[in-house]
C-alpha cells in the first residue's frame, strides 16, 4: 500500500477512486463493447422495426442524447430494462485479457475504490473476473442503482455520492467519455480521461465516442491506465 504523501500533488488528496467500466478498465482496442454494440443495434431493430442502417443511426442518437441507448428506448418506447440488459450482455468475455499490472496498480491506491457504470452489476463482475480483480472494489454502482438515469446526468453521480458517503472534492473519476467528466469536474472531483491509442478506429465507433478535449473538465488524459496509476507512486 502506498501512502497518500507519495502521490503526485494533483492527486495527493484523493481518498476515493471511481472508475468507469467499459473501455476504461479494459482497453477499447479489445473490442468487447463492439459485441454489446451490435446486440443493441439488433435490439433497436426488433423494437422499432427499422432496417439496420436506420436502427444504427437511432441507436447512436439515443446514446449521445440520453446517455445510454437504454435510456432513449425506455423514454421513447417504454421497453423493459431488465430484458434489454440481459439481452445485450449475452456476450463472449474472452477478449478481456487478465491484467495483473492494472489490478496491482489499483490495489495499491490509498483509500476506497468503486465502479460507476452505465452497465449492470453482473456485466461488471464478468469483466472483473477476466481482469483478475474481482475483489478490488468496495462497490459497483450500476444502471439499476441509478434508477436507469445514467451518466452524464447529474442524478447518477449524486445518488452514487449519497450511497457511499463520498465527498467529491476528495475523489477522482476515470472515464473514457469526456462528457461523463463534466459533472465530476463541476462538483470538485479530479478527472482522468482514459483514451484509446491515436491509431484506433472501428466502423462501429463514432468520432464523438473517441473525442478528446482540452476543456477544463478533463484534468488528465492517459492511454495507459495501469501506467498512469503506477506513476502516482
Amino acid at each position: 500500500m502506498i501512502s497518500t504523501s507519495s502521490l503526485s500533488p494533483s492527486l495527493s488528496h484523493i481518498t476515493d477512486w471511481v472508475f468507469d467500466l467499459d473501455n476504461t478498465l479494459y482497453p477499447r482496442e479489445c473490442n468487447l463493447f463492439a459485441q454489446i454494440d451490435m446486440l443493441i443495434t439488433q435490439y433497436v431493430m426488433n423494437v422499432t422495426r427499422l432496417e439496420f442502417d436506420a436502427a444504427r443511426q437511432l441507436q447512436k442518437t439515443y446514446y449521445r442524447d440520453y446517455g445510454t441507448t437504454l435510456n432513449g428506448l425506455m423514454t421513447q418506447h417504454k421497453i423493459d430494462p431488465d430484458h434489454f440488459l440481459s439481452t445485450v450482455h449475452a456476450i463472449d468475455y474472452a477478449p478481456v485479457a487478465p491484467h495483473p499490472d492494472l489490478v496491482e496498480a489499483i490495489r495499491a491506491l490509498p483509500g476506497r475504490k468503486f465502479i460507476l457504470t452505465n452497465g449492470d452489476v453482473s456485466h461488471a463482475h464478468n469483466v472483473l473476473g477476466r481482469l483478475g480483480g474481482g475483489d478490488l472494489f468496495e462497490g459497483v454502482y450500476d444502471i439499476r442503482a441509478m434508477t436507469y438515469v445514467p451518466k452524464p446526468h447529474r442524478a447518477a453521480y449524486d445518488g452514487f455520492f449519497a450511497r457511499h458517503g463520498i465527498d467529491p472534492k476528495s475523489a477522482a473519476m476515470f472515464d473514457d467519455l469526456e462528457k461523463n467528466l463534466v459533472v465530476p469536474h463541476e462538483v470538485g472531483m479530479s478527472t482522468v480521461q482514459v483514451v484509446a491509442g491515436p491509431e484506433f478506429a472501428h466502423e462501429q465507433v463514432e468520432a464523438w465516442e473517441l473525442g478528446r478535449t482540452t476543456g477544463p473538465h478533463v484534468h488528465h488524459v492517459t492511454g495507459d491506465l495501469a501506467g498512469f496509476l503506477r506513476n502516482l507512486r
